[in-house]
């Protein structure tokens, strides 16, 4: 949609564009870390395991050069020589083999952290494409990989002739050595050449992490009708979402008409209120719990089901009001009505209790109950 009507991607990426993203495999990546990480490692390693390799290499040359007549003729000889000369070479190469892999796990991740996505891993036709082909070929991000080899063949040809020729010297030396010496020697200096070389990747590694930073996101911006797109099929459209809280309402408006039959009292305003209470005798101390309440058309229906089921329905305007506003369902009232509410409750057993021939007829109620200012409406 929001190519088709020419909008311009000017939008950051939502979070949860860039959580789509990295789900497909979309994430920040610069080759170059990777492989200034692989190489820099991998000096550093053989720096470290050098002096090892190059004695072990001189044992294998001076074993396998050093070999009496019988051995050459033997044809068994060949296999054992080989394991031999394996084995003297496995722990030095094992070592610097664990520090290149290591590195090349860091490197990788640095820029992106570690993904693994199955879809970047499905077959897609538009992969096939020619003129996706030529996009990918003539693009910007193809210039940028173009400038950027330029730029590595440059600068390392240039640093590398540089070495060659302030090292000519040393170099030249070497074939003044022992063997050993030599071959220590020989690789000292290219791992000196060599770390050098792999740091001139550096500059170019510090302009290609931003640069692939900044493309990342170039590439997930969004258009404002994309924003808003998301943001409905996130939040759900309005008219949904209407739709959800008016069933929700009439299922919760079921469930407390429910409780009405349950009620004590119901205490109502004659043309607006009503509020359903209910008391456990069984449970001192307790307050009188509002099990149902209503405006208009719910009010009806409370008085409705109260009457049904022979609930005492008591008009009280100022308690309902004050009940109604200052008390959640299933909650407790405030204790600042809890004289009002208890001389209804009185009126309502004693009323039950003479209509079962089980004592006086009860006083009626006055017409103010004591409802403390703070709580009249």
């Amino acid at each position: 949609m929001a190519e088709s009507d020419g909008q311009e991607k000017t939008e950051q990426p939502t979070e949860q564009r860039l959580r789509q993203a990295r789900e497909k495999g979309q994430i920040p990546r610069s080759k170059e870390l990777g492989t200034a990480a692989v190489l820099l490692s991998a000096a550093l390693g053989l720096m470290m395991v050098g002096d090892s390799l190059g004695l072990a290499m001189s044992r294998v040359f001076e074993r396998n050069f050093r070999v009496e007549r019988a051995t050459l003729f033997d044809p068994e000889a060949m296999m054992p020589a080989l394991r031999d000369s394996l084995l003297g070479l496995l722990w030095p190469l094992l070592g610097l083999f664990a520090i290149v892999l290591v590195a090349a796990l860091i490197g990788n991740s640095l820029l992106g952290g570690f993904n693994f996505s199955t879809q970047a891993m499905m077959p897609k036709l538009e992969r096939m494409s020619p003129m996706k082909g030529f996009k990918r070929m003539f693009g910007m991000q193809a210039l940028v990989e173009l400038l950027k080899s330029i730029a590595k063949v440059v600068l390392i040809a240039t640093l590398a002739i540089w070495l060659l020729w302030g090292q000519f010297d040393n170099i030249l030396r070497l074939s003044d050595e022992t063997l050993p010496a030599a071959m220590v020697g020989s690789l000292e200096l290219l791992l000196r050449m060599g770390l050098l070389l792999c740091m001139a990747l550096l500059p170019i590694v510090a302009i290609d992490v931003p640069f692939q930073i900044w493309n990342h996101t170039r590439q997930l911006k969004m258009t404002l009708q994309e924003i808003k797109d998301e943001y409905k099929n996130t939040e759900g459209k309005p008219e949904v979402k209407g739709r959800i809280r008016r069933l929700q309402q009439e299922m919760a408006n079921r469930r407390m008409m429910g409780e009405v039959p349950t009620a004590d009292v119901v205490v109502v305003n004659p043309t607006h209120y009503s509020v359903a209470l209910r008391y456990d005798k069984g449970k001192p101390g307790s307050a009188p719990v509002v099990v149902a309440r209503g405006l208009d058309e719910i009010a009806l229906k409370i008085r409705e089901i109260a009457r049904e089921y022979e609930v005492p329905v008591i008009s009280s305007p100022a308690l309902a009001r004050a009940v109604y506003h200052s008390t959640k369902l299933d909650r407790e009232i405030p204790d600042g009505l809890f004289v009002a509410v208890a001389q209804v409750l009185a009126y309502v057993f004693q009323l039950n209790a003479w209509r079962k021939g089980q004592g006086r007829k009860p006083v009626p109620l006055k017409d103010e109950l004591p409802i403390p200012d703070e709580y009249r409406v």
